[in-house]
């Protein structure tokens, strides 16, 4: 009865809603709501871009609008005053210079619109090379001291109204605004997760984006040749677009610790200069390193810079013309910047000029007699090299002498392939034997380096063909030779005439105690060995692929340490070449094989030892090798020599071990050594076939590329 009750109560309701319904049939529908936003919290958001959309300049009030998003092009929300956001305004306007009675046209040069004076402050314990004074010093406002300058549009999408007005800035620099000139707005966004920068060029008179003047002489790309990307994250990570830093570091900013300027043409080569930057006195030439006092006085002194690109006078490495390059790439031949020149050469490169106008004598349109602009005396220093690369070298005649010695003629070619006489060629360089050259190259104590590199003045000259023959009298042969892959490495160099004054021409010269020699950049000639000579049916087989040469190159250039024709040092720094006696190394001995050299080198290791930059870091393997050339377990048969921490006595280790001793020996714990002894390594082998017997590692069995990768921090 309930139940019935219920059913027939619902049955009444159910009616009585249908006949609702259809009374109200010809009503309005509601409107549609508006759809929400899709975008991620600021403070979740992993990665952050920050993208201009427009500027205005009104009444010297300047307004501009941004976007943020992620890097999958989602908006970024939430963006308030009071994270660390900051803005820059500044005009690239044209520069003159009185000198005497002249006005000389000095280009377009940025002027920032908010500037500071600041007074020197706690002098650092060292004042050496350091001269305090009172300097102007661009700067950027922060967007937490406006309750009502930045606006939040909620979709990702911001409004922020300037604070500085631009219309009449005349403290504590008079900037007069003008409407022609381009304006580039920026903007810094450093969050705990990520950091943001961005810019914005136009001319406020037409709103213009495009067809404006601009200088934008270096891409960062070119800089990443070097460096890495986080290594130029500066003023604590917050800055890291080159544009911001030109935009700001302008010509009248300096530092008052130092006294020096902080101009970005003078700062960035003096920087690079490091410690090759001298000043000329009447005693000779003294170090004039580059000094900055930062943050709580610290000393930053980039007298201990070593810039690896040589030859420095090659503008080129940082100056990357053609296609993609920025619009103002040629910018550095123009010759109208003191600054730039007196950052590398100092305010006194030399006793006989008597004054910092080198732009007067050194320039594009009116060269002084005899000296040539920045872009011929730069070009000179480079001449030879460019021509040299062009030359080559050509083997012939490979075989045996009477006593089954080596033997093989070697000769010099210029660029059209003819023979280079022995007068242009610096007879005490020298060919580089080796074989193995597809594995480890030849044992120590088979052929050490020193007896299988030959002089050419060693050799016999034939002057009628212009050959050089060479008998390495200085090893045997292997007796096991056929079949192995042999290797002569040219590290043979031409004479060339010094650039200066009034020098018209760089050009091959006859050698003689005024003139230079340049290295002729040759691969190393592979070949098959069978019998009495090369076979030249044969291909030569190729070592494993470990260093990528190229990378060593953009950032070396044509010189290294020393035999400068390419980088080819492990033929000669073998894993087992002996060790050196060097007080400054744990146990008194130090390795020379080619991994420690090049992961010690001065430069390349700066963890612990250099100035400590980070401009390269040391656990970025991908620096140096290629893809695959960390991976383990692929040359099972070398031995790597070293001398132990505590006695300098030698020690033998096994093929993966060593390689990583070559940085890791001087910080190597009980349990890590355990760890790779237990994993099959050797690390007390008494000679090569003690650990060739005994080693049996598994490394690579946990130990991918792509883990060493990840736990060195890439």
């Amino acid at each position: 009865m309930d139940i019935k009750t219920k059913q027939l109560k619902l049955s009444l309701i159910a009616l009585t809603a249908s006949a609702l319904l259809f009374g109200c049939s010809d009503g309005n529908d509601g409107a549609d709501g508006i759809d929400g936003v899709i975008g991620v919290n600021i403070d979740s958001a992993s990665s952050v871009q920050a993208q201009f959309t427009e500027a205005s300049v009104a009444d010297g009030v300047v307004t501009v609008n941004f976007n943020l998003e992620n890097a999958n092009g989602v908006a970024v929300l939430g963006l308030t005053k009071d994270y660390d956001l900051r803005f820059g305004i500044a005009q690239l306007a044209k520069v003159t210079e009185v000198i005497g009675d002249e006005e000389v046209d000095r280009g377009y040069q940025w002027q920032a619109y908010i500037n500071e004076l600041k007074e020197p402050g706690t002098p650092p314990d060292d004042t050496s090379g350091l001269n305090p004074s009172s300097q102007y010093q661009a700067n950027v406002e922060a967007a937490s001291n406006c309750e009502e300058c930045l606006i939040d549009n909620n979709d990702g999408s911001y409004r922020y109204t300037f604070q500085q007005n631009i219309a009449d800035v005349t403290e504590p620099l008079t900037i007069t605004y003008g409407e022609d000139n381009t304006h580039r707005a920026t903007l810094e966004l450093k969050l705990p997760q990520a950091t943001a920068n961005a810019h914005y060029d136009w001319q406020p008179s037409t709103g213009a984006t495009e067809d404006i003047q601009t200088r934008n002489v270096v891409n960062i790309s070119a800089c990443y040749t070097c460096h890495q990307p986080e290594s130029l994250a500066l003023h604590g990570g917050r800055r890291i677009a080159l544009e911001n830093c030109a935009s700001c570091h302008t010509s009248t900013s300096g530092d008052p610790e130092s006294g020096n300027s902080v101009d970005y043409t003078y700062m960035i080569h003096a920087i690079h200069k490091g410690q090759d930057r001298e000043t000329s006195t009447p005693d000779g030439m003294v170090p004039a390193p580059y000094k900055i006092v930062g943050y709580g006085g610290s000393v930053h002194n980039y007298g201990k810079v070593m810039y690896p690109q040589k030859p420095a006078a090659d503008c080129s490495s940082c100056h990357v013309e053609g296609k993609g390059a920025p619009a103002n790439a040629d910018l550095f031949k123009a010759d109208l910047s003191n600054t730039a020149c007196a950052s590398c050469h100092t305010e006194k490169p030399s006793q006989s000029h008597t004054g910092t106008n080198c732009v007067a004598c050194h320039n594009s349109t009116d060269t002084y007699r005899g000296t040539g602009s920045a872009e011929k005396r730069h070009g000179d220093v480079l001449k030879a090299y460019i021509d040299a690369e062009a030359m080559g070298v050509m083997f012939s005649n490979i075989g045996l002498d009477a006593n089954g010695k080596l033997m093989f003629d070697v000769q010099i070619q210029d660029a059209s392939g003819a023979a280079i006489g022995s007068e242009f060629i610096e007879t005490g360089t020298r060919v580089i034997v080796a074989w193995d050259s597809d594995k480890d190259f030849p044992a120590y104590t088979d052929a050490s380096y020193s007896n299988r590199r030959f002089k050419l003045e060693d050799g016999t000259y034939d002057a009628t063909t212009k050959t050089f023959t060479i008998i390495a009298t200085t090893f045997d042969m292997p007796s096991d030779a056929t079949g192995k892959t042999f290797e002569l490495w040219s590290t043979v160099e031409v004479c060339f005439n010094n650039g200066g004054y009034a020098v018209d021409e760089i050009k091959m010269t006859e050698c003689s105690d005024s003139t230079r020699s340049v290295a002729v950049k040759e691969d190393p000639y592979h070949f098959v060995w069978s019998g009495t000579g090369m076979d030249d049916t044969m291909q030569a087989a190729m070592r494993r692929s470990i260093i990528n040469a190229a990378k060593c190159q953009s950032c070396h250039n044509q010189e290294n340490y020393h035999y400068n024709n390419g980088y080819n040092c492990q033929t000669c720094h073998t894993s087992d070449k002996t060790t050196k006696t060097d007080d400054s190394f744990p146990g008194g001995k130090k390795p020379t094989s080619y991994a420690f050299k090049a992961h010690e080198a001065d430069g390349h290791y700066l963890k612990y030892a250099g100035v400590q930059s980070g401009t390269v870091l040391k656990t970025d393997c991908s620096t140096c090798h290629t893809q695959d050339g960390i991976q383990l377990g692929r040359a099972a048969d070398r031995v790597w020599r070293y001398g132990d921490t505590e006695t300098g006595n030698d020690i033998w280790v096994s093929s993966d071990a060593g390689t990583c001793l070559s940085c890791h020996q001087k910080y190597l714990s009980d349990s890590g050594a355990n760890h790779i002894v237990a994993n099959g390594g050797i690390l007390d082998g008494i000679d090569a076939d003690d650990v060739k017997g005994r080693a049996a590692e598994a490394c690579a069995t946990c130990h991918s590329p792509e883990q060493l990768l990840e736990i060195h921090g890439n």
